[in-house]
């Protein structure tokens, strides 16, 4: 029998991204296995979704590292443990380095709640509506060590109401956000993603079952 595609989640904070992707595959929507949390706030509420759905945690604090790369090398030694096939970000609010971002290049993506590469950084619902423009949305992409720049693998629109405040608006970016972020993963989980350069082609089903038989994963 086949290995499952497996992922590891890292969050730091509420962990709703990471509910959608347990749900997703408590549906059987989301055919694969979430092998790992790594959370660097031991006390944030996405430690506990994890405790109760049986997920394996890796919670550290990173004030007791000497260094990024110190923590980060535990990190890797954990993935690499469980055979992990792509990192799902999942507001992980700290800086990555090229000690995890060069392994997992190509197997490592994030969720940003903005059209790329508008507003990226932090507070990217804040500074859409400070912009004044008409449209938001959502982006999932690669992580390439740079902030919010790695190549993008699917976006979609959010129209902005005259009324929204950031509250509102924040809402209906997360349900979008929980829609589309379990639907690239098992996109890349059927082997129907490819990451030519800085484009992304994603292939038909059949495609991408004839690439899984013939390559595997």
């Amino acid at each position: 029998m086949s290995k499952p595609f497996t992922i590891a989640v890292f969050a730091s904070g509420s962990g709703t991204n990471f509910q959608a992707l347990i749900d997703a595959v408590e549906a059987g929507t989301l055919p694969v296995r979430i092998a790992l949390l790594v959370c660097d706030k031991p006390k944030a509420p996405v430690v506990d979704r994890a405790k109760r759905a049986g997920i394996p945690r890796f919670v550290f604090s990173p004030k007791d590292y000497e260094s990024r790369v110190a923590y980060e090398q535990e990190i890797l030694a954990e993935l690499r443990k469980r055979e992990i096939d792509l990192i799902v970000l999942a507001g992980y609010m700290r800086l990555i380095t090229e000690s995890l971002v060069e392994p997992f290049y190509g197997r490592m993506i994030n969720i940003h709640p903005s059209l790329l590469p508008s507003f990226a950084g932090l507070n990217a619902i804040g500074q859409a509506l400070e912009s004044g423009v008409k449209l938001t949305g959502v982006t999932v992409h690669y992580v390439d060590g740079g902030m919010d720049t790695g190549p993008i693998i699917a976006q979609r629109a959010l129209e902005i109401h005259e009324e929204d405040t950031e509250d509102t608006l924040a809402s209906r970016v997360h349900l979008i956000e929980h829609q589309l972020y379990p639907e690239v993963v098992r996109w890349i989980s059927e082997g129907r993603v490819v990451l030519q350069g800085r484009h992304v082609r994603i292939l038909s089903e059949r495609q991408g079952s004839s690439l899984v038989n013939h390559e595997g994963i």
